[in-house]
């Protein structure tokens, strides 16, 4: 970050800016305004801007001018809309509903936080009675669009339940009249033809998870008595060819995989995408390991410097720039989240980032036993011991009373980017997002301690290389960068259904 007074600069009253928040990137500085705008200035700019040296019709100030930089330029009508139109998520309730149908799961994941039971343990499976009463809450929410997202353990070993959830909600949507949307998080090795033929005629998205190529996924997951990769990898090949028999587009409709990165898959980003690609993979999300349930047991073996981290995300996600500008149409998911935003000038409602945060106003998590919470972090907190994020139980709870619980209040508060001290001046301030969750697991605040906080230094870093690019203004990465911002068309999964 630039200090006006090592520049030598000193701001001048009636300055005609509007507030900005800066950094320094690449050699030059990076202004941003409240509304997502930004403009890169020479550090000789800046000073002249701090001193109010920038005569009106001159080439910096017709710049600043085209980005609303300068007060009286700006058109104020224009400017609330825009903003009114980034945040129409907080005109609706929460539009994710995760519900947690069994704890039990076949495989065994170093980083699993999911709480895994045995797969004899069936009193971990949620009941047909709580299945329902899930839904008729899920259903209440304000939000016209509705995604059920099947979870676990691995939600496949109580694929009664799955099927009760996905019948019943769609005979209850007739009253309700939602865009419904289901999805299931699965590792793919207990799918059989039947199940897949019914996820099919059911409009379920599939999501499944693989950690690089053969050898470090199985490393990292363990399926017992067969190969967990081979598993997601004949599954993944499967429903993609079956999405192109159904003529839908292969590079809109595909098995989403995401990538949880460990230790053990830092030396290996290029072989990683490659895996990804091969695989007919449209997408690569490169998150770190999050710090809950068994990620913190196995610690040792899978955690890094969050600067390790960085130095991995940019060389993969140099390498599928370069991929792209070779015809592989590949993108790397958060850097579009963060995209859209910057460049697209729109948010994408990724709950994790954005202000304020999903938790309970934007994704409510129903655990296998009734238990409501205002996430699924909160709900694997919940396993722990810790009961602070459960808002309910679907056999007592409102939906009122989840909506207005202390915890959901409090937790908007502490991931609105205003009211946090650290975020309130930082640059990013406009595109960016922070996890309550996430900081109390880490930190002993829902509020944390963001300079400290590893979240913000990988959504920091993140958007330090995404910049960088920006500044260097190559037409090729450009109109790659401008591609990764296009919203996916999935109207293949929403199942409308008008109110009766």
């Amino acid at each position: 970050m630039i200090d006006l007074i090592q520049l030598g600069a000193r701001p001048k009253a009636g300055s005609p800016f509007v507030a900005f928040r800066y950094r320094e990137v690449g050699g030059d500085v990076l202004l941003t305004n409240m509304l997502g705008d930004w403009v890169f200035v020479s550090k000789g700019e800046f000073d002249a801007m701090a001193r109010g040296e920038v005569g009106d019709g001159s080439p910096l100030y017709n710049r600043l001018v085209e980005r609303n930089f300068v007060r009286a330029k700006v058109d104020v009508d224009e400017a609330a809309a825009r903003l009114a139109r980034k945040k129409r998520f907080l005109n609706y309730g929460p539009n994710l509903h995760a519900m947690v149908v069994t704890l039990r799961c076949n495989e065994s994941c170093v980083y699993c936080h999911a709480a895994r039971a045995e797969m004899d343990q069936v009193e971990t499976d949620m009941t047909p009675e709580i299945a329902e009463k899930a839904v008729d809450l899920a259903l209440q929410t304000t939000s016209p669009f509705v995604t059920i997202e099947f979870q676990g353990g691995e939600p496949l070993v109580n694929f009664p339940v799955v099927k009760h959830i996905i019948e019943y909600a769609t005979a209850r949507n007739r009253a309700y009249g939602k865009a419904l949307e289901f999805t299931m998080v699965s590792n793919l090795a207990l799918m059989d033809e039947d199940k897949l033929r019914y996820l099919l005629d059911h409009k379920v998205q599939i999501c499944t998870s693989i950690d690089g190529p053969e050898h470090l996924h199985n490393k990292q997951r363990v399926l017992a008595g067969g190969n967990a990769y081979q598993e997601s990898v004949k599954w993944i090949r499967r429903i993609n060819e079956e999405y192109e028999r159904l003529g839908l587009d292969p590079i809109l409709y595909h098995v989403e995989a995401l990538l949880t990165t460990t230790r053990a898959l830092l030396p290996y980003p290029k072989q990683v995408v490659d895996t990804y690609v091969d695989l007919g993979c449209r997408a690569i999300f490169i998150r770190p390991v999050d710090p809950f349930g068994w990620a913190e047991k196995t610690s040792k073996a899978i955690e890094y410097p969050r600067s390790s981290y960085t130095d991995f995300y940019r060389e993969a996600t140099d390498y599928i720039l370069d991929l792209n500008k070779k015809g592989v149409q590949v993108l790397e998911r958060y850097a579009a989240i963060f995209l859209t935003k910057i460049i697209g000038d729109d948010d994408p409602n990724f709950l994790d980032v954005r202000s304020p945060g999903g938790a309970g106003i934007g994704q409510v998590a129903y655990s296998y036993d009734g238990r409501i919470f205002t996430s699924d972090e909160g709900r694997m907190l919940y396993a722990t011991g810790d009961r602070f994020f459960q808002i309910g139980d679907v056999r007592t709870s409102t939906y009122r009373q989840l909506m207005t619980h202390e915890t959901v209040r409090s937790l908007s508060l502490a991931s609105n980017l205003l009211a946090q001290p650290d975020c309130v001046n930082c640059t990013y301030n406009p595109y960016c997002g922070i996890v309550p969750e996430h900081a109390y697991r880490t930190q002993g605040s829902i509020f944390g301690r963001m300079r400290e906080n590893q979240l913000c230094e990988v959504h920091k870093s993140i958007q330090d290389y995404l910049f960088g690019l920006l500044r260097q203004n190559d037409p090729s990465t450009i109109d790659v960068l401008r591609r990764w911002t296009t919203v996916r068309e999935r109207t293949h999964f929403v199942q409308q259904s008008a109110a009766s």
